[in-house]
């Protein structure tokens, strides 16, 4: 699910960045620090949406470097358990498949499968009903549930399921479903 939220930051500048575009090199490292980071609190965060406020610098002693205290507005998103995705397979084994939905990789374990889908190896692996109609292959989007959520201090991993009413297979890599 995605957020708007308020963070706060430091950011430290080197002395050569002084000058009357000072502001706009904060804001600019602030958006490349930030963006694209996941913090287990948060979330990712996706992008910075606006600079609240720039606080005043502080010269770090010995360095020569100005910390800036800055307060920000940004979108973040984050999993919840419940949720329902749509997603891209990236992975298909044995043991069940990976999938991504945004920067979240998902793994939806063969026994959260329906049971009628049996893994097929070959060329290319997948998971298939027994009538041939629906394939999960790598590129498949598919529809799933977060069914558990495990959060790192950099990073969300979660666990998936396409075992309940209209969940699986909702595009194929060549283009029907």
């Amino acid at each position: 699910m995605f957020f708007h939220i308020y963070l706060e930051r430091n950011m430290q500048l080197h002395p050569r960045h002084f000058g009357p575009h000072l502001r706009d090199k904060l804001i600019s490292k602030l958006i490349q620090d930030v963006e694209g980071t996941c913090s287990g609190r948060h979330g990712f965060v996706v992008a910075v949406t606006a600079v609240e406020t720039i606080g005043q610098g502080l010269i770090r002693d010995g360095t020569g470097y100005v910390t800036f205290p800055m307060k920000y507005q940004c979108v973040v998103f984050r999993p919840f358990k419940g949720e329902i995705l749509e997603s891209v397979v990236t992975m298909v084994n044995k043991m069940g498949f990976f999938a991504e939905a945004g920067p979240v990789q998902i793994f939806v374990s063969n026994h959260l499968i329906p049971d009628d889908m049996v893994f097929q190896s070959g060329d290319v692996p997948s998971y298939e009903t027994s009538d041939g109609s629906v394939r999960i292959q790598k590129d498949s989007e598919v529809r799933l549930k977060i069914v558990g959520t495990r959060v790192d201090a950099t990073e969300i991993f979660c666990i998936g399921t396409i075992k309940d009413d209209f969940l699986g297979l909702i595009g194929n890599p060549g283009g029907g479903a």
